[in-house]
Parts: structure tokens; C-alpha cells; sequence
């Protein structure tokens, strides 16, 4: 369980998020995530990276029981501090990243793949910000990233999920395929992206962050000061309470999506 680096081929790093049951990340986990990414974008030798995760799903968000263990805002503030950090090694990360999702890409798993440079999905992949539902805001920067802007922001208000067909269709996912065959192909896209020139491709990568309308670590810290905001005024943990008492979403061994 954790994060682990893999070097699959030659010019290629594989990190793997594994956290069972539904991949729901406690504080920990995010910055885990984050020195994985980072570490792997800074050697030399390493070209693209490909962030994928083991079991039935890609990312559920953070572990909800976590923050609600916590009988004041440390947690809130380590996990917010945490998806930040994360969200940013992907974005920031000195060679092109691809997301390789499976399963649930929800709350923080948004941040995960908007921020990545291509997306390869499985034909189960759903996409989506419950975070209306859990007592939180965020990650609006990210899925708009993925899907027109009235979109986004029915998704939003609503909660509702879009699948992996529907962004192929918008343009944001590179390629649906069979879960079976998810890996393959990312690895497939990341071996096409190493076979670049490193320097050059590392050139790239800055310049077309330098080009993004949206300063994306700005935006998403934005985001987060209303999930502030909603915790101070108690609102947030009233709907956290009413989740974890009944209300919908994935739910296993203690751990919940944010």
C-alpha cells in the first residue's frame, strides 16, 4: 500500500498510487504522490512519466474519515496543503505526464488527471467533483480543464459524472480502451512522447505551461479558501456528517471520496 516508482522501459518512470479499498488518499498519501512525481520529472534520464493506480479505481479524493477524526482543522489544512502539492508535480512535473484512470476519477482524482498532459482511460472510467456533496469546494480549475465551461459547472452544482467516452468526445482523453489494456497503452503513448529528444521535450513542457491562460496552482488555492470558509461556518462538516451517515458515494473499509 502507498506510492511506489517504477522504470517499466527506457525513458519511462511508472508511479503507481495504491491505497486500498477505493484509492481515497489520506494527507500522507497526497504528498507521497507529489515527492514521487517530482523525484521521477528530475532524472535525467527519464523522458515521461505515466501516474496510474492500482485496484478498481483511479482516485476517490481524500479519506473523509480522516478529516473527520480530526476535532480541529489540521487535517483540513494537511490534505488541502497535500492535493495542492500533488496537483502541482503533475503540472509542474519537468517531462510530460500521462494519467492512466480506471474505475472512479473523483475530487482529488480530477486535480490528478486535469493536471496531467494526456489522458489514456479504460471504457469504465467515470469523471467527476462530488465535492458538493461532501462538504467541500475545489478542483473547478481542473475539470475545466477537461470539459467546455458550461459543462463544468452543470457537473458541478449537480455532482454528476461524465464517462470516458464523453471526454474522448470533448478531446481530453487521448484514447478509450478495454480495462485489460489501460496500461499498454499509456505505456504505448509515454514510449511514443520518450522517443523525443529529452532536452527538447523538457523545453516544451515549460513553454506550453508558460502559454496556459489559467495559472492553475492560483486558481485551485482560490478554490480552497471557500472550503475554508464552508468549515469555519460549520456548513461543511453538517453535509460531511449527513455522507457519512448515509448519503451516496463509495464507501469501503473506512475510506470515502471526497
Amino acid at each position: 500500500m502507498g506510492v511506489s516508482t517504477t522504470g517499466p522501459e527506457n525513458g519511462v518512470r511508472l508511479v503507481t498510487v495504491d491505497f486500498p479499498p477505493v484509492n481515497a488518499l489520506p494527507v500522507r498519501g497526497w504528498y507521497d504522490l507529489a515527492d514521487a512525481v517530482r523525484a521521477a520529472g528530475r532524472d535525467p534520464d527519464v523522458r515521461c512519466v505515466v501516474l496510474a493506480a492500482a485496484g478498481r479505481g483511479f482516485n476517490a479524493g481524500v479519506d473523509i474519515k480522516e478529516l473527520q477524526r480530526d476535532p480541529g482543522h489540521q487535517a483540513l489544512v494537511g490534505v488541502n496543503r497535500g492535493c495542492a502539492e500533488a496537483f502541482w508535480a503533475v503540472y509542474a512535473c519537468e517531462v510530460p505526464v500521462v494519467a492512466a484512470v480506471q474505475g472512479h476519477c473523483l475530487g482529488g482524482g480530477i486535480g490528478l488527471a486535469g493536471n496531467a498532459d494526456a489522458i489514456v482511460a479504460a471504457d469504465d472510467a467515470v469523471f467527476g467533483l462530488p465535492e458538493l456533496d461532501r462538504g467541500a469546494l475545489g478542483a473547478a480549475t481542473h475539470l475545466a480543464r477537461l470539459v467546455p465551461q458550461h459543462l463544468m459547472r452543470a457537473l458541478y452544482y449537480t455532482c454528476r459524472t461524465v464517462t470516458a467516452a464523453e471526454l474522448h468526445a470533448h478531446g481530453s482523453v487521448w484514447r478509450v480502451v478495454p480495462p485489460g489494456d489501460l496500461l499498454d497503452e499509456a505505456l504505448g503513448l509515454a514510449r511514443d512522447i520518450a522517443a523525443k529528444d529529452g532536452t527538447l521535450l523538457r523545453l516544451a513542457k515549460a513553454a506550453l505551461n508558460g502559454i496556459d491562460p489559467v495559472d492553475v496552482r492560483r486558481s485551485y488555492r482560490f478554490e480552497q479558501g471557500f472550503t475554508f470558509e464552508a468549515n469555519l461556518t460549520g456548513v461543511a462538516g453538517r453535509v460531511r456528517d449527513t455522507f457519512g451517515s448515509g448519503g451516496s458515494g463509495l464507501r469501503s473499509g473506512g475510506r470515502e471520496e471526497r
